[in-house]
């Protein structure tokens, strides 16, 4: 029985299970009558859904948090958002260590499945330094955030209480606000939108690139060299994120930017750009956009952010991986070759797996909303736009969550806890153990494409 159980709860159906009961209890949390504004009512569905977000760092939400919450409910909430954030597992490291207790075989394989490592040696070390840096970066920007609010709140506690959650929620690319308006009250102040950038930059990039940072900086190595990870889901991000800038900006220069000045087309651009990566703070009406840049921001979610980050979507180095193979076909070349290194053939099929399943998932869900929602005067584009965002663990929305069935809303949550966990660690979850073929049958060429 025992054997039988251990079996069932492989690592990768241990952490799915681990992050179902997190979101279990904190819609619990959230449900409390404590969580809730005086004369506010919440339903489960509702503290579930919001759960769900917070949890997977989505920010998709059916209600107003500022308006909903109490100052205990958005303790909670900001736990959650954390706990989503850096991981279970680290947070779960962080209390084995504070208790002096000892990290098995068992506990490191999950680890290694939660931060979506290869090898068990430092993961003890790795985890220690993402909390470390998650924290410090949160609190810089808490402090750097807080201090400038001060000339719009009328007082400190208000200022910095909106200066630390706006950067939690803009690090862990959680999406969730507490002005009611998310970031659209700052829509003309640069600094406030250059300082979220930033903090989304960091907690998108992967905590593995920042760690290698911090050791470069401190020069304790002097042997010390980038890995192929870093260089590769570094380069994809900046380039992706510099044609997003071109692309909603050629979108929107005879549209929406008719009448700004190039400065505010310019951070609109930026910001727009950085945020549909999985950061999901807006600092404008997303439906006043025209539909060919809600598709292209759409596929902005899609790809996301790096693995063993905050963000979601197939992830940087799939799409780079996917790439560089197909640029290698091109060329008549088996290998795959980049920054004086090969791919392992298993990475490459991985990414085509990766993308194949996620785009295959996404037609579906969209089909199956547009079919709930029959009967709702909801548009094609803000469905597929809605679904990219909380499959990608984006956030961003044009407004239709609320208004959308309960059916339409627990495939947004799947969505959501799937993108939040990794479609590897998922379809690994629902794989059959291997089994040795004693076997093999004739091999046959067959006509592809």
């Amino acid at each position: 029985m025992k054997a039988g159980l251990n079996h069932f709860l492989s690592p990768f159906r241990s952490i799915l299970i681990a992050y179902v009961i997190a979101m279990v209890l904190f819609s619990i949390l959230l449900y409390l009558p404590i969580s809730h504004q005086e004369g506010v009512e919440v339903t489960y569905a509702e503290a579930l859904f919001t759960s769900v977000s917070a949890v997977s760092v989505t920010g998709l939400t059916t209600i107003n948090v500022s308006e909903t919450f109490s100052y205990t409910g958005i303790f909670f909430l900001a736990l959650a958002i954390q706990l989503g954030g850096i991981g279970i597992m680290t947070m779960g490291t962080f209390v084995w260590i504070l208790f002096r207790k000892k990290i098995n075989l068992s506990q490191r394989m999950l680890i290694m499945v939660d931060q979506n490592q290869y090898k068990f040696s430092g993961l003890v070390n790795l985890m220690r330094g993402i909390l470390f840096v998650a924290l410090i970066i949160e609190m810089i920007g808490a402090l750097i955030l807080g201090t400038y609010y001060l000339r719009y709140f009328d007082t400190a506690g208000e200022a910095y209480y909106q200066g630390a959650f706006a950067a939690l929620t803009a690090f862990t690319n959680a999406g969730f606000d507490v002005t009611g308006q998310s970031l659209i009250p700052f829509a003309n102040d640069y600094y406030v939108q250059f300082v979220t950038i930033l903090l989304i930059f960091a907690g998108a990039i992967g905590f593995p690139v920042l760690l290698e940072l911090r050791e470069y900086i401190s020069k304790k190595n002097p042997n010390f060299s980038f890995s192929l990870f870093t260089k590769i889901t570094t380069t994809t991000y900046f380039v992706v994120f510099l044609i997003g800038v071109l692309g909603i900006w050629a979108l929107e220069t005879g549209h929406y930017y008719v009448g700004l000045d190039w400065h505010q087309q310019l951070f609109y651009s930026l910001f727009n750009s950085a945020t549909t990566r999985s950061g999901g703070l807006s600092i404008m009406e997303v439906s006043d956009l025209n539909k060919a840049t809600l598709l292209f921001m759409s596929a902005l979610m899609i790809i996301g952010a790096s693995p063993s980050s905050v963000g979601g979507g197939i992830r940087t180095t799939t799409l780079a991986v996917m790439f560089l193979t197909i640029r290698s076909f091109a060329l008549g070349k088996d290998d795959v070759k980049v920054f004086g290194r090969e791919i392992h053939p298993d990475d490459r099929q991985k990414a085509f797996i990766v993308l194949s399943v996620f785009l295959v998932m996404l037609f579906a869900a969209v089909t199956m909303i547009v079919a709930f929602e029959g009967g709702n005067d909801i548009a094609l584009i803000a469905i597929i736009f809605e679904t990219a965002s909380a499959f990608g663990t984006c956030g961003l929305s044009m407004g239709i969550t609320p208004h959308l069935s309960i059916p339409s809303q627990l495939i947004l949550m799947a969505l959501m806890f799937i993108g939040r966990v990794g479609l590897i660690a998922f379809l690994f979850s629902v794989r059959r153990r291997e089994t040795k073929s004693y076997y093999k049958y004739p091999t046959e060429r067959i006509i592809i494409g």
